[in-house]
């Protein structure tokens, strides 16, 4: 009938397909052939009396009620592995799998005891599985939000309605250039001169942002801090880099910091959840150990 309810292995599978943009990128995560993947959405889409989405030559997406659709389905899932973990914590016990997300380049950050958070997490709940994954700070932003991600740790210079931040510590940046570049050498460099110079930026940036950090406009773009310590050390550009990850480079003589006194921010790191879901068990346990460990020492 298509008043019923949907199998939730079905939403599951739609979910999914959903998130690898179509039926032949979702094989390996479902464990599925694309026939029968294209099998359960069309059982999906009679028992709604709908069409979820298209598919064909013109590539994958989804209707707009297909969107709709989506939506509820990854509230509805959510919903359903945090009454999962509770029931587990119930018993004493905690399962399931914890989705946390996390920008790059933060492995060489004291200030952030990410390994040592999982570490401990993991021995003391060895039936929890943890999915890591690296993204930019709007990947992130947005998993949280539509649930693909349980927590997340970044900074976030722009925030999303409906995610809870929590404040951890603050990063230090400087502005570099390399021994390639014609400012390596130089001495007191009038800051015209620094910001006349071609500068990488974060795509994730706002021109407001840039222009906070000194800057009218950038001559490159990149997602990813390495991305942006290949650009610097060519020689061809100038760009922040975190001071933790840019040491090592400096010390060997590859790098140095441009007007410290001028250029430099701290960037304000936090960890987000998606407000409603901050005392699942998973998230709570996870969140205040990683929260214990940032307290030691």
């Amino acid at each position: 009938m298509a008043s019923s309810l949907p199998d939730l292995k079905l939403l599951r599978i739609f979910a999914s397909v959903v998130r690898h943009q179509g039926f032949a990128n979702a094989q390996r995560d479902l464990n599925l052939s694309t026939s029968a993947i294209s099998t359960y959405m069309s059982q999906l889409e009679s028992a709604l009396g709908i069409v979820l989405c298209h598919r064909g030559r013109g590539g994958f997406s989804l209707t707009s009620k297909g969107e709709l659709f989506h939506q509820e389905t990854l509230r509805l899932l959510g919903e359903l592995d945090g009454f999962e973990q509770y029931a587990a914590a119930l018993k004493g016990e905690l399962r399931g799998t914890l989705n946390l997300g996390v920008i790059d380049s933060t492995v060489g950050d004291s200030a952030l005891p990410l390994a040592e958070a999982i570490g401990a997490y993991s021995q003391e709940h060895p039936a929890v599985h943890l999915h890591l994954s690296v993204s930019s700070p709007y990947e992130l932003q947005l998993g949280v939000q539509d649930n693909r991600l349980d927590l997340a740790i970044g900074a976030f210079s722009s925030r999303m309605s409906g995610l809870v931040y929590q404040p951890l510590y603050r990063e230090q940046h400087w502005l570099y250039c390399s021994s390639r570049h014609a400012l390596f050498g130089e001495r007191r460099i009038p800051e015209p001169v620094v910001t006349q110079q071609r500068m990488v930026g974060r795509g994730y940036w706002s021109q407001a942002e840039l222009a906070r950090h000194g800057f009218k406009h950038s001559a490159a773009t990149v997602e990813s801090m390495e991305a942006q310590l290949i650009l610097i050390l060519s020689g061809a550009y100038i760009g922040y880099l975190p001071e933790h990850y840019a040491q090592a480079w400096v010390d060997k003589g590859d790098l140095r910091v441009l007007s410290p006194a001028t250029f430099g921010y701290q960037a304000p790191f936090s960890l987000i959840i998606r407000r409603g879901r901050s005392r699942e068990p998973l998230i709570q346990t996870f969140r205040d150990l990683l929260k214990s460990q940032l307290n030691v020492g």
